[in-house]
């Protein structure tokens, strides 16, 4: 394993990473508190201080062991849930939609200013790669985030939406997978079902959406 090579990857993903879960799990705290729901507000948890989110397994030990393990292959990690009581929300099956919504949005959020900023600073004739990359590390830390969140399976936030969508007796139905859904969608994954059916399709259609929408900055900043 090239040492240098690990930690010039370290730098350039530390920051994307840790504004990517921060804002994620943070969001999902602003809009449940919106809705009625404190639980994560009275719990500290509704901050950008990433300290409160990293989950020293899922966020450091995690990442680095599969990175060593797969040479960089694949990479896997997760913060620490923000706490959310759906009983208090106002209207518990609809605002559950809303309140799972919240994350990937930020993520999505994100990634549009991460491309925001990579237009700028390539219009300004910046050729340092570091800060390119950063952006550009930045841009799909946010992509990833987004679309493998949606995966409509529970604890994920897809599934989340999936519930609150779907008719009561299919809800309680989808519901019931909760337990075991992070096993499943770790089976998938390490299998390529998830990846192959669902993440690099829908991530190109982020991308695509995120070319579009930046078009306009470009043309003008170039």
């Amino acid at each position: 394993m090239d040492i240098a090579n690990l930690i010039q990857t370290v730098a350039i993903y530390a920051l994307p990473v840790l504004f990517a879960i921060t804002v994620h799990e943070a969001a999902h705290g602003y809009v449940a508190r919106h809705f009625g729901d404190n639980t994560a507000y009275l719990l500290g948890r509704m901050t950008l201080n990433p300290l409160k989110h990293i989950d020293p397994i899922g966020t450091i030990a995690m990442p680095l062991l599969l990175y060593f393990a797969t040479s960089g292959a694949f990479l896997f990690g997760y913060a620490k849930p923000v706490p959310v009581n759906f009983g208090q929300l106002r209207n518990p099956k609809r605002d559950m939609v809303w309140v799972a919504l919240a994350g990937p949005g930020a993520n999505l959020a994100q990634a549009l200013l991460w491309g925001i900023l990579l237009v700028l600073l390539q219009g300004a004739g910046v050729t340092e790669a570091f800060f390119l990359k950063m952006c550009q590390g930045g841009i799909l830390v946010n992509v990833v985030m987004f679309v493998f969140n949606l995966f409509p399976l529970p604890p994920l936030d897809g599934g989340r939406i999936l519930v609150g969508l779907l008719p009561y007796k299919q809800a309680a139905l989808v519901s019931r997978v909760e337990p075991w859904g992070f096993f499943i969608v770790m089976a998938l994954v390490i299998t390529g079902v998830v990846t192959r059916l669902w993440l690099l399709p829908l991530m190109s259609l982020t991308y695509g959406f995120i070319q579009i929408v930046l078009t306009p900055l470009a043309l003008l900043v170039n």
